[in-house]
């Protein structure tokens, strides 16, 4: 095996990460030595047993970043602090007992939601943004529809008003990015977030932020991080979700009943994408409390971890089958593992959403194909959400259904 660290950037991301997953385990086993922007190392688990191992264990692979061994040499203008964060107050950097009670307070919060209002504002939302395209015959489904979509979902559930949706998705969209424009997206994200945590602590209504207000046992400080994390993590992830299923439906041949009518196949195309294309590639992070060995690797106290999703999806170690993995198989780690998984109510909250929009899609647009050569499409620059740039397609044009 090699030691020379890989870069976690550039554009093999964009066309190939699947090879250059490989090509990583081959030269490097299951763990990776890896460099962040401004040569920053860390370390990229590709192994499902491994990954596994260390999300299972959040005492030794800690989510406290203040335990990083790297932070003096890390500039305040570092644009991946926004997503691997120094002194966060949110749930994500939340270890022990006090992430175990925030954790239960997001929930207690998304499991109210009422299924029916949040299918009926899935359903709206997803109309008004096909209105908006259907008389043309051409749209892009990434950029005027799934980029638009789960967001004004979110902030229609924790009590934004809707015109407040398009400057979320800019703020979301540069903040995930991890390039110049990310930490002036944080604090866009932050101000709404604390606006809306204030007016709700003034008048409680019947949205999700009120009612992690009304637990009781949190700051106004520690909600408002909570929903910038509950935003990220809910938004691009699932219009990603959407784009990549939309892709998958119109590319390849198993799921062409979807586009006439066949409602299984969307449910079988969701989950092909979560263990062969899955939106969240890559996740920080986690760091080691202490020196330790992982598949033969030196880690030591401070170390940086990173969860290499999408190359464990793919481990040839566990894949020995890959047909028994898709269809209703659900072991993937597109929404994580352990303490620090996904909430399944915020999962079931993004399924729906997601599958809304997709069976809007096929609902309202016939004869929906493709505009250009499938092979010209293009993913989004970055090692951790893997996204299409655009979606374009063309259909026979039809009528809006105006203010449903």
């Amino acid at each position: 095996m090699t030691t020379e660290a890989v870069p976690l950037s550039g554009s093999r991301f964009q066309t190939e990460p699947a090879q250059l997953y490989r090509e990583m385990r081959r030269d490097h086993g299951p763990v990776a030595p890896v460099l962040l922007d401004g040569g920053v190392p860390a370390w990229l688990v590709l192994g499902y047993r491994e990954l596994h191992q260390v999300t299972g264990d959040p005492v030794l692979y800690s989510r406290d970043s203040g335990l990083s061994n790297q932070w003096d040499s890390i500039p305040d203008d570092w644009p991946l602090l926004p997503m691997i964060g120094r002194e966060q107050p949110s749930i994500l950097y939340t270890v022990g007992e006090r992430h175990h009670q925030r954790a239960g307070m997001i929930g207690k919060a998304l499991e109210a939601v009422d299924p029916s209002a949040l299918r009926r504002h899935s359903e709206r939302f997803a109309d008004e943004l096909i209105d908006a395209v259907c008389t043309t015959g051409t749209a892009d489904l990434v950029g005027q529809y799934a980029m638009l979509l789960p967001v004004r979902v979110l902030a229609k559930l924790y009590g934004f008003p809707d015109d407040q949706g398009t400057g979320l998705v800019t703020a979301l969209n540069d903040m995930i990015d991890g390039r110049e424009r990310a930490l002036d997206g944080q604090r866009h994200l932050a101000q709404s977030m604390a606006e809306l945590v204030a007016q709700r602590h003034a008048e409680p209504a019947d949205d999700v932020v009120s009612r992690m207000l009304a637990d009781g046992g949190f700051t106004e400080e520690e909600v408002m991080q909570d929903l910038m994390v509950m935003t990220a993590a809910g938004h691009q992830p699932t219009a990603d979700w959407i784009g990549n299923s939309l892709r998958l439906m119109l590319t390849d041949d198993r799921f062409a009943a979807s586009l006439f009518g066949g409602r299984n196949s969307v449910a079988e195309a969701m989950n092909e994408v979560l263990w062969e294309d899955t939106p969240t590639q890559n996740v920080a992070g986690r760091w080691a409390s202490r020196d330790t060995q992982l598949a033969g690797r030196q880690i030591r106290a401070g170390d940086l971890v990173l969860l290499g999703l999408q190359a464990a999806n793919a481990d040839p170690q566990v894949r020995t089958d890959a047909s028994a993995f898709t269809g209703g198989n659900s072991a993937h780690f597109s929404f994580g593992h352990g303490d620090h998984r996904c909430p399944f109510p915020a999962q079931e909250i993004a399924e729906v959403i997601a599958r809304t929009a997709i069976e809007v899609v096929l609902d309202r647009l016939p004869d929906i194909d493709l505009a250009v050569p499938a092979e010209s499409l293009t993913r989004r620059p970055s090692p951790w959400l893997r996204g299409l740039t655009e979606l374009p397609v063309r259909f026979t044009p039809t009528p809006a259904l105006g203010g449903n």
